[in-house]
């Protein structure tokens, strides 16, 4: 029994060090229609009220909708006064066509653009010698005004890397171009990042690698992410979700909020203070974890 009061004491003590000493950002993507921008907006002013240093949106490379990212984050700022940082891929535009749209975020006053180069599309035949690469965008901001850029990492090595060394020194040469700080893809194997983390510091790599959250409130759906990431689950994560049916909400919640809790604490006594939340325009899971991990409101 001793011991365990012992332990207890040590775990209460790590607890009152991390309650609220944590910094966050969270990501959304843009509605489609009317239904989803009243939940998109609820998921805003929810978990704006937890002081986030940013709020990203996304933007699907080919998918069209880069107008769509420009506008809500533009409603985002000028609603709310939170710093609103669009993603921004050059996959699927001209050199041209990216200065201008960067010109038009700095004289809007937008300051924080996420880089990415863009998933490919499998009907489109890219040339090689003209695609441009997220180091390349990250250059081209860089020349349009001082931007705060944060660009991606992959602990599980990006699908179309040549291997995990030559993924390491792709992310160093988007530092080096100007980028800020790396966000990674969302994963659940905890000594992959911090093995990740440590092979950054050794190639010289000296800015935050935000950890990437997903709360899982759907398996089904988090296997079909995996499928398209090869982002592995561990089996201890599928043995939790065993049994458990697409009716079962309320359980898969409580469970997914429980998995990221207990990652954010084991990250943080890791030494990491930032983290991204890949929120689904869902504010319901993120708001709970950000509670109990002592973010919230300012009275």
């Amino acid at each position: 029994m001793v011991f365990y009061a012992i332990q207890w004491e040590k775990l209460n003590r790590y607890l009152v060090e991390l309650y609220g000493n944590i910094n966050v950002s969270f990501e959304f993507f843009p509605p489609y229609n009317y239904e989803m921008e009243t939940f998109f907006w609820k998921a805003i002013n929810s978990l704006g009220k937890l002081n986030p240093v940013f709020v990203s949106v996304t933007y699907g490379a080919n998918t069209g909708t880069r107008d769509r990212t420009y506008n809500i984050i533009q409603d985002i700022k000028h609603r709310t006064g939170l710093i609103a940082a669009p993603h921004l891929t050059c996959i699927d535009a001209t050199q041209q066509q990216l200065k201008n749209i960067a010109q038009k975020y700095w004289n809007s006053g937008i300051r924080h653009i996420i880089a990415l180069r863009g998933d490919r599309d499998r009907s489109v035949n890219y040339k090689h010698s003209t695609m441009m690469h997220a180091v390349d965008l990250v250059t081209l901001l860089k020349k349009i005004g001082d931007f705060d850029i944060s660009v991606a990492a992959y602990p599980e090595v990006h699908p179309e890397a040549k291997n995990a060394r030559d993924d390491l020194i792709n992310l160093k040469r988007k530092i080096d171009a100007g980028a800020s700080r790396a966000i990674t893809q969302f994963f659940f194997d905890i000594e992959n990042y911090l093995r990740f983390r440590d092979l950054c510091v050794s190639i010289g790599i000296n800015v935050k690698i935000i950890p990437g959250i997903l709360p899982i409130f759907n398996f089904q759906q988090l296997r079909r992410f995996s499928n398209m990431t090869q982002v592995k689950i561990p089996n201890w994560i599928v043995s939790m979700f065993e049994g458990l049916s697409n009716s079962d909400i309320d359980t898969c919640k409580m469970i997914g909020v429980a998995i990221a809790i207990d990652m954010v604490k084991v990250l943080f006594k890791e030494g990491v203070r930032d983290f991204h939340f890949y929120t689904l325009n869902r504010s319901d899971l993120t708001y709970t974890i950000c509670h109990v991990l002592g973010i919230r409101p300012k009275l």
